[in-house]
């Protein structure tokens, strides 16, 4: 079934007076009355658009047929539909951060508009209209600024807002989200209330025991006290003030953690924590400038001012008179700047990340004396579509209990071990992909292919993911030697009868895979996540190549460095951005 999004339904009557842009549609010749339909492919896969005439006029747009990002294609297509019917034009430019959604919006409605009897001349001969923002002045004066949107930046605002500061985030995509927006979450905390709920004992001490060794004990020790010991509190503001809403029977063990302590929103994506954070944002008076991208710092003296910007073409000029927080995430989509830095992990890598994570942050913050740290340290996340690199979260079915197996057929890595061990076992087999495969004991846990029905059915009917009532017949699927599989299948069960894994020592909590219907989804893995970044003290502070403070810069989330060493456990990266967020910004704002 594909997702219906609650998109703005904008209908128009024909006759109203001062109808705006109505000299356009004389301009597209005579439309013919009725409703025209094409069919289309986003970012994520299909989107049906439907384009209705009534008396001439365009009077409605309807994309909600598509299986595209919520909070991002999404999005784009609701600031279509409404700007088509308003604006009485198709000739719109795309969403920066979502040009393959709308660009595909757009063209389908061409195509509808040409079903209804325009041509090319009449439909260039439209208004031109842009839905991206456009700033109305050339300067202006905050007391913080924020460089980012995703969750650090928002967190860092919302903070920096409730301490008395006058705040705007610069966002130079079309939307709020970031990284964390396309993410599936998890946020790892020791001791809460759902720990406590489902029987598990956690303690800060093993939470940062199990950070510190997941990363090989690169990681700064201090950050990773201070993100460990402020990651609770950082839970209850997420709950008690943002209000987002977690999952109560469920607590998820990642890779490389001792134990269960990933809290999961409801919804099992970023987006619940997104939109309750703009919506916090707005409510606390918060300018959020989007397509307005960062491009320098400002400095009087060694102290950071401000920033330049630019919008609409325009350079935009953002003087900060307390301090500047970059929160511009990671370089994982910058295919030149990882090969600088690691050129193991060049162009035959594709990406989980947003193609806003390009570096823009630590090169600005580079220009201005900030030091730099593990900048080699790329991870790459093992469950991927071979297709698009997008990271898989029905795959989330690994957690609990499902295992990989090679095109031969046979396990060869521990499924709940490190994301980078795993990658590059991945990477070791034949055509450099593996087979995640589950049945009914792993799928009744965490119901993935319902949780994540949308990229469930974009999997299928990509020929990605198979489902069957025996695993013989998923083997002809996969042209995998049934055999094999068998009696990998059997020698695992075997092991979860008796709770041990003696052939790959797999952690978390082992489940057989032996009640039908099964499941078989091809993976591979992509850039996920860059560990490397400026180097930031525990007050947040960027620190220059001499270990000194850079007055007035303060930095959170992906674009700093130091804190996961040379992998980042999985759910860390949530408890990261909210830890230092909140640091950064109520230090900024002081």
């Amino acid at each position: 079934m594909k997702k219906k999004q609650l998109l703005s339904m904008v209908v128009v009557p024909a006759m109203a007076a001062g109808l705006v842009g109505c000299n356009t549609t004389s301009k597209s010749a005579s439309l013919k009355d009725g409703t025209y339909t094409t069919e289309t492919t986003g970012h994520n896969g299909p989107i049906t658009v439907s384009l209705t005439i009534a008396d001439g006029k365009i009077a409605s747009v309807d994309a909600s047929e598509n299986v595209e990002t919520k909070g991002i294609g999404s999005v784009a297509i609701d600031k279509i539909t409404n700007t088509v019917v308003e604006k009485q034009t198709v000739n719109l430019d795309t969403a920066t951060g979502a040009t393959i959604t709308s660009g595909a919006v757009i063209r389908a409605l061409k195509d509808n508009l040409k079903q209804a009897g325009a041509t090319d001349d009449s439909i260039n001969a439209m208004d031109k209209e842009t839905i991206n923002q456009v700033l109305e002045k050339n300067e202006y004066t905050y007391d913080v600024v924020v460089i980012g949107a995703g969750g650090a930046g928002l967190t860092a605002a919302i903070t920096a807002a409730e301490s008395g500061a006058k705040v705007v985030v610069l966002e130079k995509t079309s939307q709020v989200g970031g990284n964390t927006l396309v993410s599936g979450g998890g946020i790892n905390i020791p001791g809460t209330d759902l720990q406590e709920k489902n029987g598990i004992e956690d303690s800060v001490e093993l939470y940062k025991e199990d950070t510190l060794k997941g990363g090989d004990n690169l990681a700064n020790p201090e950050l990773v006290d201070t993100m460990a010991n402020n990651a609770l509190d950082a839970y209850h503001w997420l709950v008690d003030d943002v209000h987002m809403e977690f999952i109560q029977d469920r607590v998820q063990q990642f890779g490389g953690h001792s134990v269960p302590r990933a809290a999961i929103p409801v919804g099992n994506s970023g987006y619940e924590m997104m939109s309750k954070l703009e919506n916090l944002a707005v409510n606390k008076g918060i300018d959020i400038f989007k397509n307005t991208s960062a491009k320098s710092l400002m400095t009087d003296g060694s102290a950071v001012s401000g920033v330049i910007a630019e919008n609409a073409g325009n350079e935009i000029t953002i003087h900060a008179s307390k301090s500047v927080i970059l929160a511009s995430g990671g370089f994982g989509s910058n295919v030149e700047m990882r090969e600088e830095y690691n050129p193991e992990y060049g162009s035959q890598y594709k990406t989980t990340c947003i193609s806003a994570s390009s570096g823009d942050g630590i090169v600005m913050a580079q220009a201005v004396g900030a030091n730099l740290v593990d900048m080699s340290q790329i991870q790459v996340y093992p469950t991927c579509n071979p297709q698009t690199g997008i990271i898989s979260y029905v795959a989330n079915s690994r957690f609990d209990g499902a295992v990989l197996v090679n095109q031969e057929g046979k396990r060869f890595v521990n499924d709940m071990g490190r994301r980078d061990v795993i990658s590059n076992a991945i990477l070791n087999q034949p055509g450099k992909y593996a087979y995640l495969l589950w049945g009914q004991e792993v799928e009744t846990v965490g119901n993935m292919t319902k949780l994540h029905e949308n990229e469930y059915n974009n999997f299928v009917n990509s020929g990605l993911l198979f489902k069957a009532d025996t695993l013989e017949e998923l083997a002809k699927e996969a042209d995998i030697d049934y055999d094999t599989l068998k009696q990998t299948i059997d020698t695992y069960n075997q092991y979860a009868l008796a709770g041990s894994d003696p052939e790959q020592n797999r952690g978390g909590k082992l489940r057989t895979i032996a009640e039908g219907p099964f499941y078989l989804q091809k993976v591979a893995p992509a850039t996920h996540h860059t560990m490397g970044g400026v180097v930031i003290n525990t007050n947040a502070q960027v620190l220059n190549t001499d270990g000194d403070v850079i007055e007035n810069l303060y930095a959170a989330g992906e674009v700093t460095g130091g804190i996961h060493g040379t992998n980042r456990l999985g759910g860390n990266a949530i408890t990261d951005i909210v830890v230092f967020g909140r640091i950064a910004g109520k230090n900024a704002a002081e």
